[in-house]
Formats: structure tokens, C-alpha cells, sequence
């Protein structure tokens, strides 16, 4: 009876394993697609005035990358903002980061606080993406 149940115990233990392995392979490989399509995104940010200051690989069961830019505020005035997600409407990738910069800067003006140098955007891709946007030089990271 005991090692019936223990050859119970082993066989669905190597199928939760198997499982487990399809399920990080599927994961590294939509992860490695959405990095690959990010990487053709970088240089339009690039042409609007963010500059990659920071660039990393993070090699995991769901891989991930890392970008930093920055950018000058006068670049990404309320008018050219509009102007920008009016462009970017087709692309998901680039409309996501710049409605992002546009709600960081629509919430810091109802803060009245001064705009600090230099305008940061973070974006970490992985199988659900993250875009940060810093005005001024963030202390906790």
C-alpha cells in the first residue's frame, strides 16, 4: 500500500515538473519575443528626445530588460505631448510610454511643486511590462 502511494507521489510529481518546465520555456520565449520587440521601439524614443542612459539583461525563468532614458522637460511640453501621442496612436509600445510621461506630468502639475532636472523614464520588459516615469533624480530605486 505505501509504495503504491509513493509511485502515486513520484509519477504526479514528475508531471508537476514537466509541467513546470513547458510552462518556463513558454515563458522565456514570450518574454524574448517582447524584448525583441521593444529593442525596435528604443530608437523612436530616441528620435523624441529620450536618450538610453542605462541598459540591462536580466536572464531568469522569465527573462527581462531593463532600459533607463532621459530626457529634457522643454522637450515634452503639454503641446508637444499631444502632438507625440497623436503619432503614436498605431503603436501600443510607444503610445503606453509617452501616455505614461503624460499622466507624470499632468499629476506633478497639480502638486505645484517645482520641475526638477532631468525627466527619467524606466521600462522594464517582461511577460507584463512596467514603464516609470521620474521627474527629477529619484533617491530610493
Amino acid at each position: 500500500m505505501i509504495d503504491k502511494l509513493k509511485k502515486a507521489l513520484h509519477e504526479a510529481s514528475e508531471m508537476v515538473r514537466e509541467q513546470a518546465a513547458t510552462f518556463g520555456e513558454g515563458a522565456k520565449e514570450k518574454s524574448y519575443q517582447l524584448i525583441e520587440e521593444w529593442l525596435l521601439v528604443f530608437p523612436k524614443l530616441e528620435m523624441h528626445g529620450l536618450e538610453i542612459t542605462s541598459f540591462a539583461l536580466g536572464v531568469a525563468l522569465s527573462p527581462s530588460l531593463e532600459v533607463e532614458l532621459k530626457g529634457l522637460h522643454e522637450d515634452f511640453t503639454k503641446e508637444k505631448l499631444e502632438h507625440i501621442l497623436a503619432d503614436t496612436k498605431g503603436s501600443t509600445a510607444l503610445s503606453s510610454v509617452f501616455q505614461t510621461i503624460n499622466t507624470t506630468y499632468k499629476l506633478h502639475r497639480r502638486t505645484l511643486a517645482n520641475l526638477n532636472d532631468p525627466l527619467i523614464v524606466k521600462i522594464r520588459i517582461r511577460i507584463s511590462p512596467e514603464i516609470k516615469v521620474f521627474i527629477g533624480k529619484p533617491l530610493i530605486e
